[in-house]
């Protein structure tokens, strides 16, 4: 989920494993402020420059053991189904961005590699995440006098805890970044430990 606590996250896992993070482009996304202000119009669009983006950095990523991304490409679908329920994409766009995921998946699961992977899903409940977007101070993400935004971040939030629990492409695991908030830095360790308990018990 956004503002959940992600990229702090990922940081901390690439240096605890000595390897490379790979982080979501969102400041240099020219698509993400239009999608913000006319999600109609620009949510295919948008779903495309972040499905393409995330192609290639798990791509790179693959590349050594133990690289760490703060998205996968698993959950873009989440993101472009909830915008097809949302009437933002239409039904030939959300064929054409199935088909086109479809045949990236396929490139990827092709690849060969010395590991396997792990899903790491950071959960916190919804005033949490709203009050960390606001925290962050992205304007165009605030949703304090629009609740159409707020609705649709907690559509996410929903969807995302459905499509956690049917998650089956990898070994996952859920971190509690609520309980454990990392701006805690007694809590870096526990969280830390909960992923090498993961990485040995999968043998990742």
């Amino acid at each position: 989920m956004i503002g959940v606590g992600k990229t702090t996250l990922t940081g901390k896992i690439a240096k605890h494993f000595g390897s490379r993070p790979y982080y979501e482009p969102v400041g240099e996304n020219p698509v993400l402020p239009l999608f913000y202000r006319d999600p109609k119009r620009y949510g295919f669009l948008l779903q495309i420059f972040f499905l393409n983006k995330r192609f290639q950095m798990i791509k790179r990523a693959k590349r050594n053991p133990h690289n760490v991304l703060d998205r996968s490409i698993y959950e873009d679908h989440l993101f472009t189904q909830q915008n097809h329920l949302d009437g933002n994409i239409s039904n030939q766009e959300l064929a054409i961005y199935d088909e086109l995921l479809a045949n990236m998946l396929g490139e990827l699961r092709s690849m060969p590699t010395n590991h396997s992977d792990l899903m790491v899903y950071s959960y916190a409940d919804f005033d949490t995440v709203l009050s960390r977007i606001k925290k962050r101070g992205r304007e165009y993400e605030q949703c304090d006098n629009d609740p159409q935004l707020q609705n649709y971040y907690y559509r996410l939030w929903q969807a995302y805890q459905k499509w956690f629990a049917e998650y089956d492409e990898t070994p996952k695991i859920k971190i509690d970044l609520q309980t454990y908030d990392l701006a805690n830095p007694n809590n870096v360790p526990i969280v830390l430990g909960q992923i090498d308990d993961a990485v040995s018990q999968f043998n990742v």
